[in-house]
């Protein structure tokens, strides 16, 4: 996948996408109907896929977002878009000016001339240009009057409700990721560099790697039976987990942290970037008495998560499953 930074002035080589349109967050499994009918386009048109998004958040430059808010950063985001086979991801800086653009300059100068798109495909509620103006059959309207087809999409979900980036951020923030997973497609989850801890774990049997989580959206505190995605020569390994979300009350921790046991692994994480993808909330975080009582817990808490996870895969629910979940969430 080729990111391309800007709209003006590209080589023909960057130009003449079919294109989804969107913030993306989450790419969830409404925003993969959006992209999957553009995957389609281009196939029919001979065109690369490509996708439209912006960075950072339009909400967050706008003052309408509290943070942290972002279910996929754009590392995560991209990794994510990249999986789903687009070729070409185009990356609007959003800025005050961006923001101010008319909706129709914004059709005629980015998407037209600027990144010449066979076609564009967008979710019925997509909104653009100065003070939201723009609407989809606005973009419709004025794309293809300059001979440019665009494809609606019509809002996803199962019976209970659409796919909604609102609603897996609420259920992400309530513990409740595999509820999250039902309308991601795929698990939640957190990467970053491993930082140096206490080294605490390693003393009772259990060594952690630790993630900071300042500025992270992220489940609230508990313990979680999750995948570690490990880098190495070949790609990425994935482990089964346990971790720890929290401020480490028995050891009278300060900052908020996950701490994560990774089974069967014995390397060096420290400095190194290792992506976590939360299953299923096992317990509250709590105070224990004294660091043989924890021992005791964590032993436990490894038991319930290798048993929950033997049913699971690192990439994420069946859809079939994922589906249910949804319904029983939103019920």
């Amino acid at each position: 996948m080729r990111i391309i930074r800007r709209y003006a002035g590209l080589p023909p080589e960057a130009r003449g996408a079919a294109i989804a349109i969107g913030n993306f967050d989450g790419v969830h499994r409404g925003h993969q109907a959006v992209i999957a009918a553009a995957a389609r386009l281009a196939r029919q048109a001979g065109a690369p896929l490509g996708v439209l998004t912006f960075e950072p958040h339009p909400r967050t430059v706008l003052g309408r977002a509290p943070e942290p808010f972002r279910l996929t950063p754009f590392r995560i985001k991209a990794g994510a878009l990249n999986d789903l086979g687009v070729e070409r991801l185009y990356v609007l800086r959003f800025s005050g000016a961006l923001a101010a653009k008319p909706a129709d300059a914004f059709v005629r100068e980015v998407l037209i001339q600027g990144l010449a798109a066979r076609h564009l495909v967008v979710g019925e509620d997509f909104a653009f240009g100065k003070g939201r103006a723009g609407t989809a059959a606005l973009l419709q309207t004025i794309a293809v009057a300059e001979g440019v087809g665009v494809t609606l999409i019509a809002p996803q979900g199962a019976k209970a409700g659409r796919y909604s980036s609102s609603e897996a951020r609420r259920l992400v923030a309530s513990g409740d990721p595999r509820a999250a997973a039902a309308i991601l497609g795929r698990w939640f989850e957190l990467e970053g560099h491993i930082a140096i801890g206490d080294r605490r774990g390693r003393t009772i049997g259990f060594p952690t790697a630790n993630l900071p989580l300042e500025g992270a959206l992220h489940p609230p505190a508990g313990v979680y039976a999750l995948f570690a995605g490990v880098p190495t020569a070949a790609g990425v390994a994935w482990h089964q987990a346990v971790g720890n979300v929290g401020k480490r009350p028995t050891v009278g921790g300060l900052d908020e942290r996950l701490e994560v046991h990774i089974f069967d692994y014995s390397g060096d994480l420290y400095g190194r970037r290792v992506c976590f993808r939360f299953v299923e909330r096992i317990r509250p975080e709590r105070k224990f008495d004294g660091l043989e009582a924890l021992k005791a817990q964590i032993a436990l808490d490894c038991r319930e998560a290798r048993a929950i996870l033997a049913r699971e895969q690192a990439d994420g629910p069946s859809l079939g499953r994922a589906a249910t979940e949804l319904e029983q969430a939103s019920t």
